[in-house]
């Protein structure tokens, strides 16, 4: 039998051109500035992953998870990829503070292990479906480019813009909502605030956008992460779901969140947690009748495309953020996830995700 423990540990620095700065409430990025990680197995099986370090998020940079992921990979040589839980167990107590990181090396190992035995990774996940729909996102900005971004964003084919507000003043924030209902009157509205809001503005917020009429589905993390109780009491006040991002970065913030009623959506996205965290955030969201929404940093085709084979296979998202790289003018891959307008199809008979370098870290 093949070797299915890890012979080398690759990584380097993976910097891309956006098309346009990615503004949110807590922060603007304007290149992407993350990490391509690969693996290689005893039997020469390549696996590849990515992290998307957020300052703005998690506090971690390009800097800091390049230097924890020279501190991990002498914990991974060696190490058999079949044992993956245990691994992923293992670098979560070594690196509790760098889920970016890890996240980057638990897809590289799980890339490698679905390629060893031909299996798709959607497939490992569940094999619910192989087709996810995504909106697409209108950054912070004015009205003029709010408008101009809808009008863009319906001629290219999608149903649900996702809208970052700034949180402060609560009339501009409403303007820009307005200009993007009058530009795009068909489609749907995520509004996610960044944490951007109090209390007192969130709910004024939720009570002028309900009397405009704007077709709001889903507010996402209005309110800063440890506003627990502030959350509560927006959610029995709000006639749209609420979705927690910022206050969902683990297992027990979902167990929290189901039990003080605080949300009604679980944001997951795999850089804030890990897969395996993430695997476990799913299960208990849908124990405790939590809807999922899968989203992500400011990631490539690589981490997006993981993505959707997680939310695909483990299936039940309805709200799906997958957006990022069409934010992004290049990037040195081939494969991933194909895109016809808002609808994502994965490739039902490539092992693993499917992405690659074009040309293989050495």
């Amino acid at each position: 039998m093949t070797s299915t423990k890890i012979a080398s540990v690759r990584y380097q620095p993976l910097n891309l051109p956006l098309i346009e700065p990615f503004a949110i409430a807590t922060g603007t990025q304007y290149q992407v500035e993350n990490v391509v990680v690969q693996i290689t197995l005893e039997d020469g099986t390549l696996g590849l992953g990515e992290a998307a370090p957020f300052p703005a998020v998690s506090g971690e940079t390009q800097q800091s998870t390049l230097a924890m992921l020279g501190e991990l990979e002498k914990h991974l040589l060696q190490k058999d990829v079949k044992s993956w839980r245990t691994l992923a167990k293992e670098l979560e107590q070594l690196a509790p503070q760098a889920p970016a990181a890890r996240c980057g090396l638990e897809m590289a190992i799980l890339d490698a292990l679905c390629k060893h035995y031909q299996m798709p990774l959607y497939v490992f996940f569940g094999g619910v479906q192989t087709e996810l729909k995504t909106d697409l996102t209108i950054t912070a900005g004015d009205e003029a480019h709010a408008a101009a971004s809808a009008r863009s964003i319906v001629e290219r084919g999608f149903s649900v813009i996702k809208v970052k507000t700034e949180g402060v003043d609560v009339d501009y924030d409403l303007r820009r909502l307005q200009a993007i209902h009058k530009a795009a009157p068909g489609t749907k509205l995520i509004v996610d605030g960044n944490c951007g809001y109090n209390l007192a503005r969130a709910q004024d917020f939720v009570n002028r956008a309900t009397e405009a009429e704007i077709p709001v589905i889903l507010l996402e993390q209005p309110l800063p992460r440890e506003s627990w109780e502030d959350l509560a009491v927006l959610a029995t006040n709000c006639p749209f779901p609420i979705a927690a991002d910022e206050s969902a970065r683990g297992a027990q913030d979902v167990s929290r969140l189901a039990q003080d009623r605080s949300a009604s959506v679980v944001n997951i996205k795999l850089m804030k947690c890990g897969v395996l965290e993430a695997m476990q955030m799913a299960a208990l969201a849908q124990v405790h009748g939590l809807g999922l929404m899968i989203g992500g940093m400011v990631e490539s085709i690589l981490a997006m495309t993981f993505s959707a084979h997680f939310a695909a296979g483990v299936g039940g998202f309805e709200y799906i953020d997958l957006d990022t790289p069409l934010f992004i003018r290049e990037h040195p891959f081939k494969g991933g996830f194909t895109q016809t307008g808002e609808l994502l199809q994965l490739n039902p008979t490539i092992a693993g995700h499917g992405v690659s370098l074009t040309s293989p870290l050495p």
